[in-house]
């Protein structure tokens, strides 16, 4: 533990606190951290919605522009890992357990409950579920994750500086982000790493408990949670010991694998020609739909506009407070790729297989509703089981189902005690064992100690929170980005 940074011990008593505020005063804090998203969201809906545009924006720009070929590295060195396992990867880590979590609840319920426009029900509705959930977890949620991963992979392997948020804004700010200035930046990315991990271990959990629950004579409650959680961190302790190119590649990889059969089984035993049919008319009508879509506000429709704050806001401040944690992942898994090759993959793979994903399951879960199923009225955590119980094989489904979610929550947490553990050590690519099983340990006590309160919603709050601070931060790494690729050599390769 002696190579552990004053970030460590700084943010793991910064988030201790609001863990015990929340065990103690459930009510209260998820009363202040809602007023405090409330007034964020009201008064800087716009805010997002034009940075997060900017990011897709300035994200194009650089797939066509000269600096595409530049190496995330030294000149001629190849990647580190397969493209297979590049994309497994960084997709377990930046969305996995979300699409399973999501995959029907999501479009479901913005076909029967949250319709954007439509009423709920109807055809116009339908159209507009999957059309926003793609709009919600595609590109500009990747373009997020892709800006900080590539500004990071660029400092980190093509000028050789620490693995740091605060050493992407050197070329700014000098010397200064070394200091308290440049720790507080750092701090800001760990806390935002720290409670976004805990909040998904925690809903993770409550998935995991609401498909056992579906499935056998096994109550909702903490104490399953609980074990569950205890479970989940003993494998995914395994996993960090034996190392980011053993444990996390492999598991991802079998992430994908798992993820493939569901999908394809889905796919066959679903309606699958109403799926393919809404898969390319949803896709339409994105690419149609995305330069307004990326803009509406909806300022002299207050409910359209309450809808906006509730959901695309939101969403953009919740891949904002994730992007510290995503993004470092995939620059430390990306070196060797250049510019182009990255920005590409990054954005248009996850993205179209997000696509895939929530079309199948999505479809299937509004198509089931429609024959009687009332899907829409299970809990979000039990919305997939809901729509394995109307298909055959249901019960194989099921526990394929919560097989991959565990698989994806191993993932997740494993490479979420890595980039922690390399963030507070000053960067290290070979972060000490110690440090990520005490990181481990925290997230897993901190969701434990919330799910047995009830404050995790409070905690997800502050987390949404955050991301106002840290989108500042993300404007300067762009600056910073720029400032640094225009006084780069011209090592195009």
């Amino acid at each position: 533990m002696k190579k552990v940074t004053l970030v460590f011990w700084v943010t793991l008593a910064i988030t201790a606190a609001l863990s015990v505020l929340g065990a103690v005063l459930p009510d209260k804090f998820e009363q202040i951290s809602s007023m405090v998203m409330r007034f964020i969201s009201n008064h800087f809906g716009w805010y997002y919605l034009l940075i997060v545009t900017l990011f897709v924006v300035f994200c194009v720009y650089l797939v066509f522009s000269k600096y595409g070929k530049i190496t995330l590295g030294k000149v001629g060195e190849k990647p580190e890992f397969s493209y297979l396992s590049w994309f497994a990867m960084l997709f377990s880590a930046g969305m996995g357990i979300g699409l399973v979590f999501y995959g029907v609840a999501s479009p479901v319920s913005h076909y029967m409950k949250t319709p954007p426009m439509a009423e709920p029900g109807t055809r116009e509705a339908f159209e507009d579920a999957l059309r926003v959930t793609f709009f919600h977890y595609g590109i500009h949620a990747w373009a997020i994750y892709a800006l900080i991963g590539l500004v990071l992979a660029y400092f980190m392997f093509r000028h050789e500086k620490p693995g740091l948020i605060s050493s992407s804004l050197e070329s700014l700010f000098g010397d200064k982000m070394t200091g308290p200035l440049g720790k507080t930046v750092d701090i800001i990315a760990v806390f935002a790493t720290v409670v976004g991990v805990a909040t998904t271990l925690g809903f993770g959990a409550t998935q995991i408990n609401g498909g056992i629950a579906y499935l056998f004579d096994i109550p909702i409650s903490f104490s399953v949670q609980f074990i569950i959680i205890l479970i989940v961190t003993v494998l995914f302790m395994i996993s960090t010991y034996t190392g980011l190119s053993k444990g996390i590649r492999y598991l991802s990889n079998a992430n994908m694998g798992l993820g493939a059969v569901l999908f394809l089984a889905t796919l066959i035993l679903g309606p699958t020609l109403y799926i393919f049919n809404s898969f390319t008319d949803t896709i339409g009508l994105y690419i149609q739909q995305l330069p307004s879509e990326s803009f509406r506000l909806s300022p002299h429709n207050e409910e359209e506009r309450a809808w906006v704050m509730n959901w695309t806001v939101f969403f953009w401040a919740w891949w904002i407070a994730w992007a510290p944690f995503v993004g470092i992942f995939i620059a430390r898994v990306s070196r060797g790729r250049t510019i182009r090759e990255f920005v590409s993959g990054v954005l248009i793979v996850p993205s179209v297989v997000g696509f895939l994903w929530f079309s199948a399951f999505g479809v299937s879960g509004m198509d089931a509703q429609n024959k009687g199923a009332n899907i829409a009225a299970l809990p979000d955590e039990q919305a997939l089981f809901g729509l394995f119980d109307q298909m055959p094989l249901s019960m194989i489904l099921s526990l394929l189902g919560i097989l991959l979610i565990s698989t994806f929550f191993i993932t997740s947490a494993d490479s979420a005690t890595f980039v922690l553990a390399m963030q507070t050590t000053n960067g290290s690519m070979t972060p000490p064992t110690a440090v990520k099983f005490a990181w481990g340990i925290a997230q897993s006590s901190i969701a434990a100690v919330l799910l047995y309160t009830g404050g995790l919603q409070a905690l997800q709050n502050a987390l949404i929170s955050a991301a106002l601070p840290f989108s500042f931060i993300m404007l300067l790494m762009i600056v910073s980005f720029y400032k640094a690729l225009r006084k780069d050599k011209g090592r195009n390769q």
